[in-house]
Formats: structure tokens, sequence, C-alpha cells
């Protein structure tokens, strides 16, 4: 009997899947714009999450848009209807777009459509997740830094027949011209898998020999 509950592997249910990939956002939110500087150190609080010290900003306004985006992300992710999520951090000053953190999104469709569940352990997924924080939080080993006053956005591509929020508004999709690009680490519950990749703006001085 103890063998057997060693072996046995945790069931994912669509809801249970939408709600972890959808709490994963906002604490990697909350890491990029803490570890990313657009809000200063003060403004975070240390709490514990999937084995690791991770901050989350307490400014009122950013917590209730946190809370709003995760609710909203995991009722897409339920509907298998979200694609992609991007965090787009600009120049207060010029709007101009410096970094596009990117949450690639796939949907085993069969859950969706069937209500089947998976199976996959927990710890896991958790290890994969942790795999993700810990290179948000080093980003500023390999990312440029960013010396301006910056400000933040959050776009969500969903298939087309979903209707849109009044919350929310079409956006362009505020690429960068020519980027570099690096590919971090993804996680997968067996119902959604999430491939991340961060690109920011090459700046002319790094081409120069």
């Amino acid at each position: 009997m103890a063998s057997k509950t060693a072996a046995a592997k945790d069931i994912i249910t669509l809801h249970g899947s939408a709600a972890i990939v959808s709490e994963f956002f906002c604490y990697a939110a909350n890491s990029i714009l803490y570890n990313r500087a657009v809000y200063p150190e003060e403004s975070f609080v240390k709490v514990k999450k999937y084995g690791l010290p991770m901050l989350l900003i307490e400014d009122e306004s950013v917590k209730s848009f946190m809370s709003n985006l995760t609710s909203q992300i995991s009722e897409w992710l339920e509907a298998g209807k979200l694609q992609r999520v991007v965090l787009v951090i600009m120049s207060k000053a010029t709007g101009e777009v410096l970094e596009r953190w990117n949450f690639r999104i796939e949907t085993d469709d069969e859950v969706v459509e069937k209500g089947v569940s998976r199976e996959k352990c927990d710890k896991e997924i958790m290890r994969e997740i942790q795999a993700i924080m810990r290179q948000v939080a080093s980003s500023v080993t390999y990312l440029p830094c960013l010396d301006e006053t910056c400000v933040f956005d959050v776009l969500a591509y969903t298939d087309t027949d979903v209707a849109v929020p009044f919350t929310w508004v079409e956006s362009d999709p505020k690429l960068i011209a020519n980027p570099q690009m690096v590919k971090l680490h993804g996680f997968d519950t067996k119902i959604h898998k999430v491939d991340t990749l961060v690109s920011y703006k090459n700046d002319e001085w790094d081409e120069e020999e």
C-alpha cells in the first residue's frame, strides 16, 4: 500500500489546471515587476510560494488589476480559449516597448471538450514552475538595465470567437523591432502547457565591435 501511494500521480482537472496556470502568471508577473524594477523594492512584500521566497506588490491598484487578471485568465483557460499572455514593459516617457514576457499556452482540447482529467504529480509541476521563477529572478544578469521609469501592460491572445470583457480593450501587439530573445523553461500540467520567452530591445551598442 505504501509503495502504491509513493508512485501515485495526482488527478489534474481542467478547473484545477486553470487555477495553477492563472496563479502562476500572477506570481510570475509580480516577480517580473520586482526584478525589472518597474516598481520600487519597498512596494513589495515577501511571501513563500512554490517552495521559494516570492514577492507580491502591495499597491492596491496593481493588486486589484492582478486579481481581476487572474480571474479572467482562469475563465479563458477553462474554456480552452486562451493562446498566449504577454506582459509588456514600456518607457513611461515615450511608450516605447522595452521588453515582452511571452507566455504561450497549449491546451489539451480533449479535456475541454469531453471533461476528462489527466494525471501528473503536483510536486513535478511545482519543480517546473520553480525553474521558471529562478530564471525570472536572475533576469538582471542577462537583460539590459532599465535605466528609465517604466510602466507595464498585459496582452491576452484569445480565440477570435471570445467576447472582449468591458475591462479589456483591443490593442496593437506592442512588438519590438529586431529584438533579442531568451527562451526560458516551461511547465506542463498535462492539460495546459506553458512556454516562456522574453524578448527585449537590442541596444545598438551591443552590435558594435
